[in-house]
């Protein structure tokens, strides 16, 4: 927990790059809360895991993201029922006009070692957040890979953990 806080603090003036799963929580939880755990994309989590995402979220200046990932949220939020999925998507407009979004050529991403292994939106988040942003994922496999690549990143099942 005390590594947790302090690249809290350490990048709370700089910007977090939530990635797509733990963004989705975010915009099911703002629709409704009670159905975190009720949608098969958010069932993994808990609606404690909404207001402790938002408890982070509150504590940076900037929320980043990339057309990768909101690419990926909207494709798992058109998969609510309505009517949420139609409030969902409101709420992630409103949300897109007031988060910094960061384009990464895709032949850029495409390019890196590790993109047969991760893909482009996960290798498009090792491109843009190497010694800029605090990378918020649940994703164990991206987690590690970044930490061992000298990336900053909060794992968010060890936060639920504690």
């Amino acid at each position: 927990m005390k590594e947790a806080q302090t690249l809290l603090a350490k990048y709370k003036n700089k910007g977090i790059l939530i990635d797509t799963n733990i963004l989705l929580l975010y915009l099911v939880g703002l629709v409704n809360r009670e159905r975190i755990p009720r949608f098969k994309r958010t069932a993994q989590f808990i609606p404690e895991d909404y207001d402790l995402l938002v408890q982070i979220a509150q504590g940076f200046q900037k929320v980043i993201t990339t057309p990768n990932i909101i690419t990926e949220v909207n494709s798992l939020a058109n998969q609510l029922g309505e009517p949420e999925r139609s409030q969902c998507l409101l709420v992630f407009a409103r949300f897109i006009a007031q988060i910094t979004e960061e384009y990464i050529e895709s032949r850029l991403i495409a390019n890196q070692q590790m993109f047969s292994r991760f893909g482009v939106t996960d290798c498009g988040i090792m491109y843009l957040a190497k010694d800029k942003y605090l990378v918020l994922t649940d994703d164990l496999k991206l987690s590690l890979y970044l930490k061992a690549q000298g990336i900053d990143v909060i794992n968010f099942n060890n936060l639920r953990n504690l």
